[in-house]
């Protein structure tokens, strides 16, 4: 057996299996040093799957239609249209077709050469392919925007620049040929030794300094225009820029919608109608939305807080469930944002961690335009959410909430997704996510008394079995004992508890494809998984202390995205494949690139998915990967890139002609011990490590990875 077929070392100085300490804390607040927020004692395996319900009645999803932009007519039962009222500026947005909207013909079979594991200090892509940095920290997004000065940034100087650790990227068109187009990325989480220099301590920070790493979270949209007729692209340079806008958590205002809005949880001091935030925190993914508004989910908005234990005794359990610590003043790592705002002090403002949490939605095409934050959607630690147009008309947006232990839900709209661009479409689509049906799955195992822990498969030879979607509420009725409708939105967490959910390991990226309606589950990993009195793998978390995750693939019945049942496969165990622990579909192992601890998916149009990772516990750099998910090559997974040292690959976004893909480099260097004037890594620029946006296309024009 060659060299090639050793299972790969492992990552000895890394703390949890994988990521850095630095990682750790900055990313989710040594979240894995913490008990496991959800302590329920709902069953951790479902009931035995009754023989005609098996895997032998799954019912193959058909071929759901394209999410389109700028395409004429409406759908039935999507409301009278109405005129647009007399002066009304018809809407910004392009007649054109959605960046992710494509469905190219082939058998999906992917001919670029994988990229092997590596520790390098460079962004790698495969022979035939060229990549470049479309925009990194500290560059210009509102024009007039100063210099990145690392001695003298500011709040107000960062409100202008492109922000720090770039998570979720969104590109969408602004010409029908895609020679421009709006860039639409996140920014999760500061790390301040890699940002300021002479950094000690965040007692030690300036006031000013606490403020940039606040105006460094948030958003940015950025124009670009394409290189030529290549798959390249640039930021636009100088001159008129109308879209360019930072979106930060020091001062942009968000509307709260739907049924939770203006509850008695959301009121403040400061907003005591319940209406009003200000900031969004850790914004991980997101999604494209068939009208052309950009979701993004708040994560990890728990660490931001202090004064938890001086808060009111009945909001402890509530605090506690979403990762707040109840029991100190400063928790460990706390970044004392409340010395330049006071409302990150749960002792002065208990209800302002509430406030956070939310799907947020963005219209990139009106600058000047209120995000709102969607209650209806829940709130718990959103990865992030992506929308699919069932046959019936109606918007269904699947997420999962990235915690050890907790779930996957679902959201299916009242009203029904109205094609075209007029005024009026535009209006009724932008209310579509205000109201709805929220659910949270629960999944059945056909080999439930077989699964050991140790990844072995069953003797049906699949990971498999049915499920079904609890529902939590619907409008303003709720549907769980001793909780109102705006309860179970605010403290959606506890309203799956309730209900029996089943506990996932660590449900990030949720993603239906556009060409057959199932849906893929980023389940990234969850060493607490059997060990101690945690719960036991089961046959959907088939590892105990599960290091390298896997994809849960989803098929709605009757293939209809809104039924209330589905059956669930794994497709991809990952890990090093020569351990018999992982599973590629059935493919020929020795065919297959590692991959480790899935993070975000996405599609292209020949209907690939496409994976990328975070925290890779095999000895290599982190990387995008893709595979087919249908036909001969399903499981034949390869590595596309792989990103600079302590560094995660973030997006990806594969533009619908299938010429371009972005992925976001974030953190680069966060490695422990690291710091600005003595960095790990010096991508991009070769001074100083800086998060950015890169893209890859193919230099002879082809479509990517085929």
């Amino acid at each position: 057996m060659s060299d090639r077929r050793r299972l790969l070392p492992l990552l000895g100085a890394n703390r949890h299996g994988s990521r850095d300490s630095m990682t750790c804390l900055y990313r989710c607040g040594n979240a894995c040093d913490h008990p496991v927020p959800n302590t329920s004692d709902n069953p951790y395996l479902g009931d035995l799957v009754d023989a005609e319900v098996s895997r032998r009645g799954v019912v193959r999803a058909g071929a759901i239609g394209a999410l389109v932009l700028g395409v004429g007519g409406s759908l039935a039962g999507a409301g009278p249209a109405t005129a647009a009222p007399a002066g009304a500026a018809a809407p910004a947005l392009p007649e054109v077709e959605n960046f992710a909207a494509g469905q190219r013909a082939g058998n999906g079979a992917l001919t670029f050469k994988a990229v092997p594991p590596n520790k390098l200090d460079s962004f790698i892509v495969p022979n035939g392919y060229d990549h470049a940095v479309v925009i990194r920290w500290g560059d210009e997004v509102v024009p007039g925007a100063p210099e990145l000065d690392v001695h003298r940034q500011t709040g107000a100087r960062q409100s202008k620049q492109f922000g720090y650790n770039n998570d979720f990227v969104g590109v969408l068109p602004l010409d029908r040929k895609g020679k421009r187009a709006l860039l639409v990325v996140n920014h999760e989480y500061t790390n301040e030794e890699l940002m300021f220099p002479g950094f000690t301590s965040h007692d030690a920070l300036s006031v000013e300094q606490v403020k940039a790493a606040i105006a460094a979270h948030g958003l940015s949209v950025v124009e670009l225009e394409r290189v030529g007729d290549t798959g390249e692209y640039r930021v636009v340079g100088k001159g008129a820029r109308r879209y360019n806008r930072r979106i930060t958590a020091l001062a942009t205002k968000f509307e709260l919608t739907g049924p939770a809005a203006g509850s008695s949880w959301l009121r403040t001091a400061a907003d005591p109608n319940g209406r009003t935030v200000i900031g969004t925190l850790n914004n991980c993914a997101g999604g494209v939305t068939p009208w052309g508004t950009v979701l993004s989910g708040e994560e990890n908005f728990n660490q931001y807080f202090v004064g938890g234990d001086a808060a009111p005794a009945d909001l402890k359990p509530k605090l506690a469930r979403y990762g707040i610590d109840t029991t100190n003043r400063y928790p460990s790592g706390s970044r004392k944002w409340e010395r330049a705002d006071e409302r990150f002090d749960l002792a002065k403002h208990p209800n302002e961690a509430h406030r956070h949490g939310w799907i947020v939605e963005v219209d990139p095409f009106d600058p000047e335009g209120r995000p709102r934050k969607h209650t209806a959607l829940g709130r718990f630690k959103h990865e992030g959410a992506n929308v699919i147009v069932a046959r019936s008309g109606h918007v269904v947006a699947y997420m999962g909430d990235d915690e050890r232990f907790d779930y996957l839900y679902k959201f299916v709209s009242d009203k029904k997704y109205m094609k075209g661009n007029s005024w009026v479409a535009r209006q009724h689509n932008l209310s579509l996510l205000e109201s709805g049906t929220l659910y949270v799955a629960k999944l059945e195992y056909t080999s439930a008394a077989e699964i050991d822990g140790s990844g072995k498969l069953p003797t049906d030879g699949a990971f498999d079995g049915r499920g079904r979607w609890i529902r939590l509420v619907s409008g303003n009725r709720s549907y769980v004992d001793g909780m109102t409708a705006a309860e179970v939105l605010t403290f959606t967490r506890q309203a799956g508890d309730k209900v029996g959910a089943t506990k996932m390991d660590r449900p990030e990226d949720v993603e239906p494809s556009l060409r057959t309606g199932k849906v893929y589950v980023a389940l990234t990993n969850n060493s607490n998984r059997g060990t101690g009195s945690n719960p036991k793998a089961d046959e959907a978390n088939p590892r105990t202390a599960n290091r390298h995750g896997h994809i849960l693939e989803l098929v709605e019945d009757r293939s209809d995205n809104t039924a209330e049942t589905f059956a669930w496969s794994l497709p991809i165990v990952c890990g090093d494949p020569a351990d018999p622990s992982t599973y590629f579909s059935g493919y020929d192992k020795t065919k297959v690139s590692p991959i480790s601890c899935p993070d975000n998916v996405a599609f292209d149009s020949a209907g690939n998915l496409w994976i990328s990772t975070d925290g890779n516990a095999l000895g290599s750099n982190d990387g995008l990967f893709a595979t087919p998910v249908e036909g001969p090559e399903k499981g034949h997974l390869k590595q596309f890139l792989t990103v600079p040292l302590g560094a995660e690959t973030c997006g990806p976004f594969i533009t619908g002609d299938d010429r371009s893909v972005f992925v976001a480099v974030q953190h680069p260097g966060e490695i422990g011990g690291a710091s600005i004037d003595n960095p790990a890594s010096n991508w991009p620029d070769g001074d100083f490590a800086k998060p950015g946006v890169v893209v890859t296309w193919r230099l002879d024009g082809g479509h990517i990875g085929a």
